[in-house]
């Protein structure tokens, strides 16, 4: 169905409410850098949890879940399921070390760190890298979906529905900075949440009657082999795939926005902007409890029924004439369900739910974004001497000409998600080297800057060989003939990743020991303000005693790492329990469900008691 004038009433009453929650949160933004940036670093652990959860959840979110589920069943999304292992390390290790940092961005970091040009150099670099390129990227994938979502389900052209929604995003982003974000963040994930779960609801009722609600569907012969919570073991290939490669490489190997492993991005910038540690700690653990626990599943029932309306893409071809072929691929699934099942009123109130979803996803990206252009070139590299209204006005005029570009990019490219995927090679098996620079002092500037390096080179030689090496075998479905080696496509994707994991890992491991060590000033500078503690810094505390000077034993005491790595286990078997147990209730699994739901219980229980044993300032 199409929107009705009730529909547009309750978008138009959503725009309404944003703008004002924009412009009384906003009232402070303009006294300075460090409200505009940070919020003050004032602000409470439960606001800045929602607005890291609300910032992952955008338009695409959805159909990205329903593509995999189609494709792989409910198991499939252990590709994003195994990032909650990297989050609770953020979690119990680093978020109280990006706290006591203060540094304005996680940019900052590296001449804390590092010393001498490389280190500025680096900054300088991914500066301009993360906070320009590839957040034009995220913005233009970002809003690719948005311009599916205003086609499908609003009848309204690319260009007028997607440069309204980027005034409005501009407006309260570049008005009230981060702390404009982070309040209609709280106000646009709960209207998102609500309207995942309206819709998962309205679509299961609105099933035809032989599929009898949702136990009907879970027995569908469409469904029923897609609601495994694991691969199965009779799929070698698939298990690897799905399951053992993300859950022991994935996670702490690979850069991904998010759940950078040792915390970054928009997740860094909001624990730097907690009140304390705590806070810090508090905010990200509540992220992950959401996005992991709380969120698939509405999603999740949504790709399912969609498996028994729409059982493959030409079906949903016949369904929607009027829509372009080539943006009907699996995730469309997802809007397609919304269009067909949601009455009147509800609809609108779910457009604008995913409405929310992307302008708060776009509203992180621009502040974070502009955060990196100010602080850590303009400011650093163009004008040390800047004032505060200077560096605020240079981040809402650079807010604004992200945001212009990551449009004009989305009204030219018919698929940027493959470009952003070929931007994130760059990171690609980078992920220890952010694990371990907060304890190893031998990690320098070049030991990150050859990482970047090795991994784009074996990127770009595992795509030249798919380009121009690799060979479809017709008579076997599903393999692959590369130089001459058949096998299957699967266990080249496994190949690919776990090479470049390896051979990225060698690269700048080998590139440490054969540079210079970073300055010892510099080192005893980082130990004595974050006090990160452990054996990968005896080597420091004994040049400083050597040296006559030496570091106040006190500081090595807070190591607690291993009680961390305790409390990262049980947060991570309690969140998993409690998404395992969500599932099993769903399916009417009741005894598995309660099991799980006393595991997770047990777990978090136990978790309270074991975090008190953790050092904080």
């Amino acid at each position: 169905m199409v929107l009705t004038s009730i529909d547009w009433v309750i978008i138009t009453l959503f725009f309404v409410v944003l703008i004002v929650i924009a412009i009384f949160s906003s009232r402070f933004a303009g006294r300075g850098y460090n409200e505009f940036f940070l919020s003050g670093r004032n602000m409470p652990w439960w606001l800045l949890g929602v607005s890291m959860v609300a910032t992952t959840f955008s338009a695409d979110t959805p159909n990205l879940v329903t593509d995999i589920v189609r494709q792989n069943g409910v198991a499939g999304n252990w590709a994003w399921w195994a990032f909650l292992l990297t989050g609770m390390l953020t979690v119990f290790i680093y978020a109280k070390l990006w706290n006591r940092s203060q540094v304005l961005t996680d940019l900052e970091f590296y001449e804390i760190r590092y010393s001498g040009k490389m280190a500025a150099f680096l900054r300088g670099f991914r500066a301009i890298y993360l906070g320009f390129f590839f957040n034009v990227m995220v913005i233009a994938s970002v809003s690719l979906a948005f311009v599916k979502l205003a086609g499908v389900m609003m009848g309204v052209p690319p260009a007028p529905a997607l440069i309204f929604a980027a005034i409005i995003v501009v407006f309260y982003s570049a008005l009230g900075g981060l702390k404009s974000i982070l309040w209609t963040d709280l106000f646009q994930f709960g209207f998102a949440m609500f309207g995942a779960i309206i819709a998962a609801v309205f679509v299961v009722k609105g099933l035809p009657e032989n599929v009898h609600g949702l136990s009907g569907l879970l027995s569908h012969e469409n469904v029923a082999g897609k609601l495994s919570l694991f691969p199965k073991l009779t799929r070698t290939d698939m298990f690897l795939y799905i399951f053992i490669i993300p859950i022991a490489v994935q996670w702490w190997a690979v850069w991904y926005p998010g759940a950078e492993p040792g915390g970054g991005g928009y997740i860094a910038q909001r624990m730097l902007s907690a009140k304390e540690e705590r806070h810090a700690m508090g905010a990200t653990l509540l992220f992950n409890f959401f996005h992991y626990a709380l969120r698939p599943w509405p999603w999740i029932i949504v790709a399912l029924a969609s498996l028994v309306i729409f059982p493959d893409i030409q079906s949903m071809v016949s369904a929607f004439p009027g829509v372009a072929e080539q943006y009907i691929k699996e995730d469309f699934a997802y809007p397609a369900m919304l269009r067909t099942f949601l009455p009147a009123g509800l609809l609108g109130l779910v457009v604008a739910s995913l409405v929310a979803a992307f302008m708060s996803t776009v509203a992180s990206h621009l502040n974070w974004g502009s955060s990196y252009l100010v602080n850590d070139f303009y400011n650093r590299f163009v004008n040390p001497k800047a004032s505060e209204k200077q560096k605020v006005m240079i981040g809402r005029v650079s807010s604004v000409l992200l945001m212009v570009f990551g449009v004009l990019l989305a009204l030219v490219l018919e698929n940027a998600l493959q470009a952003f995927q070929y931007i994130l090679m760059i990171g690609a098996g980078t992920g220890l080297i952010y694990i371990l620079r907060w304890f190893w002092w031998r990690i320098n500037a070049f030991s990150e800057i050859s990482a970047m390096i090795a991994a784009t080179i074996f990127s770009l030689v595992f795509i030249i060989i798919e380009n121009f090496f690799l060979k479809i075998v017709p008579e076997m479905p599903g393999y692959i003939q590369v130089f001459g080696i058949t096998m299957s496509e699967i266990y080249w994707n496994i190949l690919k990743l776990v090479g470049v994991v390896v051979l990225t890992s060698i690269s700048w491991i080998t590139v440490t020991y054969l540079t210079k060590p970073v300055r010892h000033a510099t080192l005893r500078s980082f130990y004595e303000k974050i006090k990160p503690g452990g054996p990968g810094w005896k080597k420091v505390l004994k040049d400083a005693e050597l040296s006559g000077n030496p570091i106040d034993p006190e500081m090595s005491k807070s190591w607690d790492v291993p009680t961390g790595i305790l409390c990262m286990l049980l947060g991570s078997v309690a969140i998993y329990s409690a998404l395992f147990a969500t599932g099993h209730w769903i399916y009417g699994n009741n005894v598995t469900a309660s099991l799980l739901t006393g595991l997770a219980v047990v777990s978090a229980f136990i978790l309270t008691k074991a975090w008190k044993r953790l050092t904080f300032n």
